[in-house]
């Protein structure tokens, strides 16, 4: 499977990451040069310079032959753009969309752009969400399935309080992609120090989910 990311943020980043990991053909477009050239040194090939709302760009990358385009740019305007450059012009099967404001998804839905992420909306949901203090709950899942999308309580008793994300021993293909704090929203940035009452959100593979939980909870249950 061949995907296609526009956006160099976070989410792009990780996302490309992870998809490389699993064995898919990625290509990670972003059009801020400098960011794009720090991409490249990490990622070599699988970054490309350039502006994904561009059809000159997207034909580059190779979107006609894309079985996915993810729009993951930090503009709503840039990602409808690109969504429908991709799905209208290179009638590319799957075209998923991030959107930063709640108020612009029924726009996408309208322009036929029906898979759409908002990360305000999502994790607005977690904190909604009324589970027992220090549960670990899969909330959804990404890759049809193939990865689990986890949240997880830090508790007191947690033998990850007082360790930094980068010193936890994780399971295989995981990744801790964002923190809630004091109803903030911090990145998994790997020197971020786990404190009791943080929500920690993850991507496991499923058969790893156990495993993962035994990471905070200390325990098999």
């Amino acid at each position: 499977m061949y995907v296609l990311i526009a956006g160099g943020g976070d989410i792009g980043y990780h996302l490309a990451k992870a998809l490389h990991q699993h064995g898919y053909e990625v290509l990670l477009i972003e059009k801020n040069r400098k960011r794009a050239n720090e991409l490249s040194d990490e990622m070599g090939e699988r970054v490309m310079y350039g502006d994904a709302c561009e059809v000159r760009v997207l034909n580059e990358a190779g979107a006609r032959r894309a079985d996915v385009v993810v729009a993951a740019t930090g503009d709503d305007e840039d990602n409808l753009i690109i969504s429908q450059i991709a799905q209208n012009f290179f009638k590319v099967k799957r075209v998923l969309s991030v959107v930063r404001d709640p108020r612009h998804e029924a726009l996408f839905f309208k322009l036929g752009i029906h898979e759409t992420i908002c990360s305000t909306r999502f994790i607005f949901n977690i904190l909604e969400q009324e589970v027992e203090y220090g549960e670990v709950l899969p909330i959804g899942a990404l890759l049809r399935g193939e990865i689990e999308v986890i949240e997880a309580e830090v508790t007191p008793e947690s033998p990850v309080v007082g360790k930094s994300i980068g010193e936890l021993t994780l399971p295989p293909r995981t990744l801790l992609s964002a923190v809630v704090r004091s109803g903030q929203v911090v990145l998994g940035i790997p020197n971020l120090i786990l404190q009791p009452g943080d929500t920690v959100v993850a991507l496991t593979p499923p058969e790893y989910e156990k495993q993962l939980a035994r990471v905070f909870r200390g325990t098999a249950r």
